[in-house]
């Protein structure tokens, strides 16, 4: 870092200064952004390397276990972006909840969850977990790459282990990852393990005195499976289900940086989906439900929230995400909502718009994940369910436009709120799914 009077330049805070460039200057820096980045961009480099026949190889040689899917997880093979194929198992799957969903977007999980009631997917939504503490890397710097690859290691070990409290195999359930920043960081952290035999001893000395190897071994995951894959390969089954017409609805898709830019060779690509020239999880699962997915001239921008700057330059991510997304998805696409599948994405898009009006920014459009309006599609009950009274941008239009009676459901809401102030409210699922298994469990506890 360079030292600038007296102070340690680190790109964010009151040591910024104006780099006073013309406009031309200016417009030359910063066309980049507007460029078209179709698959071709993406791909047009040296094949990079597919950590999985690393993985293979540490296997053959005894160094690792491997977490393998079964046929026993139904999985449904999708291509990547170098047309590498990724099995994305559909059933016997273990929650990994997200900390930012849980705290400000309660119905996005929710949401999951009642799709998988009603497609009847065998799942653990496990208590014994931790968060993934990709926030704190990215946001602080404080955080280092043997404490994410311990909590990666540890989280996905319990995956492993968590039937035995049903009497079940190891590796029954396989995890399934619902925050993108998890995601991302998991992904990059496990190439960093199968490319590193320095990082491994480290891990595996702290895993050791966790109770966390197998076999004296680290256990790595086959996959790393987000739960926008998950939805992307049921796309057809959650259709069959689906009893709101969705067809005059205008939507466009924020792609989130953590599912697609990092380790960008794991992400889904379909040639059905905008002819391959988009990640296709999201849009697919859109398109599938008969919406009008409008593609927009910055499809490819972060939603501005970037962890560092959402922390030190904090007007930054409330410009870009309203200058950059919220207008142009208003103003250009005209779309009804927007559409995205990330924690922090869903956040920053949808709680800027109401700071943005002080700043005389007055767009505004409904943000919701992929799962909610799916659900909301299926059926589901748009407060006690998707729980859209959480969000801060408008959503009555939409449930509106979708033929929800939105007053009536609040209503409804608001008399099952009463019910619960009365000790007579519902479980999403029988609570047995939720056990904690790991080696503090107490007793079997029978499905």
């Amino acid at each position: 870092m360079n030292d600038i009077e007296g102070t340690r330049f680190t790109g964010h805070g009151p040591e910024w200064k104006d780099a006073k460039l013309s406009a031309r200057d200016a417009r030359a820096a910063t066309a980049w952004v507007e460029a078209k980045v179709d698959r071709a961009a993406l791909t047009g480099k040296d094949r990079v390397e597919d950590v999985r026949d690393r993985m293979r190889e540490l296997e053959r040689d005894g160094e690792i276990v491997v977490h393998r899917i079964r046929d026993e997880h139904a999985p449904v093979e999708a291509k990547t972006l170098y047309g590498w194929t990724k099995r994305i198992p559909t059933a016997q799957l273990w929650h990994h909840k997200s900390c930012g969903q849980c705290g400000n977007i309660p119905g996005y999980p929710t949401s999951l969850l009642w799709l998988m009631n009603q497609l009847g997917t065998v799942y653990l939504d496990e208590t014994d977990q931790t968060s993934c503490t990709a926030w704190n890397y990215h946001g602080s710097g404080i955080g280092n790459l043997e404490s994410l690859a311990c909590v990666f290691l540890r989280n996905f070990h319990q995956a492993y282990v968590s039937a035995r409290a049903q009497g079940l195999p190891d590796g029954y359930y396989f995890p399934l990852v619902h925050c993108g920043t998890s995601f991302g960081n998991y992904k990059e952290v496990r190439a960093y393990l199968l490319r590193s035999a320095e990082l491994r001893e480290k891990v595996k000395k702290v895993l050791a005195k966790l109770g966390r190897l197998v076999d004296g071994k680290l256990l790595i995951p086959e996959e790393v499976v987000h739960y926008s894959e998950w939805l992307h390969v049921m796309r057809s089954r959650i259709r069959a289900i689906q009893t709101i017409d969705v067809g005059k609805l205008r939507a466009v898709i924020h792609p989130a940086c953590h599912v697609y830019k990092m380790v960008p060779e794991d992400a889904i690509y379909d040639d059905e989906v905008l002819d391959g020239n988009r990640v296709a999880v999201s849009t697919g699962l859109v398109q599938a439900l008969g919406a009008q997915v409008i593609d927009y001239s910055t499809w490819y921008d972060c939603c501005g929230f970037g962890f560092r700057h959402i922390i030190s330059e904090r007007e930054f991510t409330r410009s870009f995400a309203m200058d950059r997304k919220v207008k142009v998805a208003v103003e250009e696409a005209h779309a009804d909502v927007m559409i995205g599948h990330d924690t922090g994405c869903i956040t920053t898009l949808d709680k800027n718009q109401w700071i943005g009006k002080a700043a005389g920014k007055h767009a505004e459009i409904p943000i919701v994940a992929d799962c909610q309006f799916a659900a909301l599609a299926c059926g589901a009950h748009p407060y006690k369910i998707a729980q859209l009274h959480w969000h801060a941008s408008p959503v009555e239009k939409l449930l509106a436009q979708m033929g929800i009676d939105w007053q009536r459901a609040k209503a409804e809401f608001e008399s099952y709120l009463e019910a619960v102030r009365n000790g007579r409210g519902e479980h999403l699922y029988d609570p047995r799914r939720a056990i904690t298994s790991g080696p503090g469990a107490r007793k079997p506890v029978m499905a």
